[in-house]
Order: C-alpha cells, then sequence, then structure tokens
C-alpha cells in the first residue's frame, strides 16, 4: 500500500469548525471479535461522508457504534461536543441521530403508515404529520403503498420506507447502510438522488456503501475502512483518482 493509502484521516478533515460527529481511537468489540481497531473519522455539519470497504471491514459496526446498537470498549463518540459512547440508542434518536440500518428491517406485519409512524415515536402529533408529508413528497411511491404491508413491498418500496422511517425522527445526522444493496440500476440512481435532496435539505448523512463509485459520486468526503482500520482518507475527488481505491473498490485493472 502506497504511504498516500496510510496517511491519517485528521489530515483532511475540513477546516474550520469543530465536527458535528466525530470517532477517536474507536475500539468495539463483539464478544472478544475485535471489530473496530482504533477509527477515528470526523463528520462536519452539512457533509456527505462516505465509508466505503470490502465485507468486513467494520463499516455496519462503526454506524452500530454511532447509533448505541454497540458500544466502544476504547475512545470516544462524540456528537454536537457530547460524549455519546455510552448513551442508550432509543435516547440518541431522540437526541437526532437516525439510523437506516442494513437490510432495512422493517416491520414486515406493520402497514407502511404504521411503520412510519413509528419512525416518529419521539414527535407530537402535528409533527408526525409534517414529518410524513415530508416523507410522501420524497417518496410518493409509500403514499401510495400507504396501507399496505411492509413485508408485501418490493426490495426497493422497504428501501425507501426504511429511509423515510427513520427520518420520522427529524434527525440532524442520518447514518445509512447499504442503501443500494439487491436494487436494480434504475433504483440505485433514484436512492442516490434522494440522498442528495435529504443532505440539500439540510440533513449530514454518514453513509456506507458497497457501490464505491456511486457514494463517491455525492459524497464530500470519504474515509476507506480494512479491517477495523482506516486505511485512506480524503475528498471524494481524491479517492476516486487513488489507485488502491480504483483497483479494489472501482473495479478497476
Amino acid at each position: 500500500m502506497s504511504a498516500q493509502a496510510t496517511a491519517p484521516a485528521a489530515d483532511v478533515r475540513p477546516a474550520g469548525g469543530e465536527p458535528m460527529l466525530s470517532l477517536h481511537e474507536v475500539h468495539t468489540y463483539y464478544g472478544n471479535i475485535h471489530a473496530l481497531r482504533g477509527i477515528s473519522l470526523d463528520v462536519h455539519r452539512g457533509e456527505i461522508v462516505t465509508l466505503i470497504g470490502a465485507n468486513g471491514a467494520g463499516k455496519t459496526t462503526t454506524l452500530k457504534t454511532i447509533s448505541g446498537l454497540l458500544h466502544p470498549r476504547q475512545g470516544t463518540v462524540m456528537f454536537e461536543g457530547k460524549d455519546i459512547s455510552h448513551v442508550p440508542a432509543f435516547k440518541l434518536v431522540v437526541g437526532g441521530i437516525g439510523h437506516a440500518p442494513e437490510g432495512r428491517r422493517v416491520f414486515s406485519r406493520l402497514t407502511v403508515l404504521e411503520n412510519l409512524q413509528m419512525g416518529g415515536f419521539t414527535r407530537k402529533p402535528a409533527e408526525i404529520r409534517e414529518d410524513l408529508e415530508r416523507v410522501y413528497t420524497l417518496f410518493p411511491r409509500l403514499q401510495e403503498r400507504a396501507t399496505q404491508k411492509g413485508g408485501t413491498l418490493s426490495g426497493g418500496e422497504q428501501q425507501m420506507l426504511a429511509i423515510g422511517r427513520a427520518l420520522m425522527a427529524r434527525p440532524r445526522v442520518l447514518l445509512l447502510d447499504e442503501p443500494s444493496l439487491g436494487l436494480s440500476p434504475i433504483l440505485v440512481q433514484q436512492i442516490f438522488s434522494i440522498i442528495k435532496e435529504i443532505n440539500g435539505q439540510g440533513t449530514t448523512i454518514l453513509l456506507v456503501e458497497q457501490n464505491a463509485l456511486q457514494a463517491l459520486a455525492i459524497a464530500n468526503r470519504g474515509y476507506v475502512l480494512q479491517t477495523g482500520h482506516v486505511v485512506l482518507a480524503g475528498d471524494a475527488h481524491m479517492l476516486r483518482e487513488d489507485e488502491m481505491v480504483r483497483k479494489a473498490y472501482l473495479g478497476e485493472e
């Protein structure tokens, strides 16, 4: 690996201002399995930041550690100036962190509307109506399917529902885990267009995505993970041009 590929993440932090979300030397375990091995990264307000890497690199574990589904044994997770390393997940939802997990995880026996209402459990009734209007504007298909059971939706519709449900809590930062997984090329383009729109409306996004080319096309910056380590970080254009990234993740020889 080149010297560039081992550059520390701190070298590419945007100038000025404290990060909205920050991980510092985070170590996370599954039992005795050491999944994250000292990860540090920053996400600044208004950015789209992407995590790319092979299966098992630690991308999903990073998002779970941020959202409180896992807690680090060492290191700190900071959100808007507060240490949230050991805050329960439900409190982080209230505090402004939304998470659309890998595999969508919709409530299959609940209708689309009920799934969305579950996502808005922290909101007041009047706010839920406003949130529903926003989600239906972003995803008109969900409004068409409002009374349909979540488990009967197509893969693309379930992905829309997972993102919409996360948005119902009005997160200030949205964690997206593999939003294009298993989708047709047309739906992939649609999902990424909507992600850009969500960001344009003011929501900061941390995106985990196997489709590195698509992710880097919409991201401001990115981090490359390998076996629980950050091995490369930079702005999206730099990563698209990096030889290691092109060979390993963009399918180029």
